[in-house]
């Protein structure tokens, strides 16, 4: 035995399982810090600025969220939606089961939620595309790993490609955004946002297909990209034993932080000083390239972090949050639509950046103290339950103890099975 092996601790499968649900919780927090802006203004992506909150202060919140989180956390979230689906895939081997029929209902749950999420609370909704996108990750779950991570990396550059060429033809035909029709929208929309639930439904409506592009062509082609790096990784089990990985975290914060940045700040700089130009274009096309480089700098610090003697404390705040992120989404956007739409207080438009902010803190600190004491008796968040239900066809474990006798019976017969079948 080495002393590499003596001092290297037991690394369990819980701890590891601890370790992704921890990454998974950040990737929601990054997302809410997000998504919590477009939910209170209606400027914000509009391309002008809300003439209420044009202080130093505000431009200042929002250039930092465009720089740091804006395009970064979808990523986070779509590489572990990636490396997941390998973890269900390993489990249904394992039970005997059939994994493309399961997944393919998982994914139908997944499209109906979105779609009543999209209409109902935040037409930014992203469950829609994960449902269309994991149908390709299905069909692509035999990729060899090298493959996938070359696949992915094409995907990109070849979307950054495409950005850069629609800039040149941008800046050939010299075109000037028509700032007050957007600032007409906006305030349009706002007022539409702080009526009744009919006038709200409809403000979603109206905003549905800007966001269909915008998914489409943006979001989409990146988030197959992750899924294939998740893919790629869940295949390595590349989470599995941090410890053998130090060195690779390491060359991802040094690389991701410093070229991730400055990607970053090209983007928040087009988008808020130079919206609907051709600069604004090539920038998406550089964030496509960066923005991945700064989720997978991020992605290596947490992971370092909650691997280290004094990470239990960061461990013990974002994994319960991270095992239900799918309720913790959902209800992020419904207090959310409460807070700032006709729903409920209609503050749309009354709340400045650094407020929101602080809302998405707070927000995010109630559900983190809410997950812990709800996984305290239940083995599923209620969201989880009810998608894992659909998934599998059979009604899970509510409660604790259920759910353990559950599995210890599931665990037997498929260790019947196996002996049935070596016989």
């Amino acid at each position: 035995m080495t002393e590499t092996t003596v001092r290297r601790p037991a690394v369990t499968a819980r701890a590891r399982l601890t370790d992704v649900d921890a990454l998974r919780g950040f990737a929601l927090l990054g997302i809410l810090l997000v998504n919590i802006h477009y939910l209170a203004s209606a400027h914000h992506g509009s391309g002008v600025e809300d003439p209420a909150f044009g202080a130093p202060l505000d431009t200042a919140v929002r250039s930092v969220t465009a720089a740091l989180f804006e395009a970064k956390f979808f990523l986070l979230f779509s590489f572990l939606f990636g490396y997941s689906f390998t973890l269900q895939l390993t489990s249904a081997e394992r039970a005997g089961a059939r994994f493309a029929p399961r997944f393919l209902r998982r994914l139908a749950g997944l499209f109906v939620l979105g779609v009543l999420h999209a209409v109902l609370l935040f037409p930014g909704d992203i469950l829609t595309t994960y449902a269309v996108l994991g149908l390709i990750l299905l069909s692509l779950r035999r990729m060899r790993p090298r493959t996938a991570v070359r696949v992915a990396v094409a995907l990109l550059a070849l979307t950054a490609v495409g950005y850069a060429l629609l800039a040149l033809v941008a800046h050939a035909a010299h075109p000037s955004p028509d700032l007050a029709a957007a600032a007409a929208g906006a305030d349009e929309a706002t007022a539409a946002l702080r009526s009744g639930p009919a006038s709200v439904v409809g403000a979603h409506l109206d905003e549905l297909p800007d966001v269909v592009f915008l998914l489409a062509f943006f979001q989409a082609p990146a988030a197959l990209a992750a899924f294939l790096l998740g893919l790629a990784a869940g295949r390595r089990q590349a989470l599995a034993d941090l410890d053998r990985h130090q060195r690779l975290l390491r060359r991802l914060q040094a690389v991701g932080f410093p070229v991730g940045l400055a990607g970053g700040v090209v983007y928040a700089h087009a988008s808020l000083a130079h919206p609907g130009t051709a600069y604004q274009v090539l920038a998406l096309g550089v964030d496509v390239i960066t923005a991945p480089l700064l989720a997978a700098a991020y992605a290596a610090t947490v992971l370092r972090v909650v691997r280290s003697p004094r990470g239990r404390a960061v461990s013990a705040v974002l994994a319960p949050a991270g095992r239900m992120t799918l309720t913790n989404y959902l209800t992020q956007s419904l207090v959310c639509a409460l807070l700032f739409t006709g729903y409920g207080a209609a503050l749309v438009g009354r709340v400045s950046p650094l407020g929101v902010t602080a809302v998405a803190l707070a927000l995010f600190a109630v559900q983190a103290v809410a997950c812990r004491w709800w996984l305290r008796g239940h083995p599923y968040g209620p969201v989880e339950w009810l998608l894992r239900a659909v998934t599998n066809l059979a009604r899970p474990g509510w409660r604790e103890d259920t759910w353990a006798e559950g599995r210890s019976r599931r665990r037997r017969a498929a260790h019947a099975a196996a002996r049935e079948r070596r016989r």
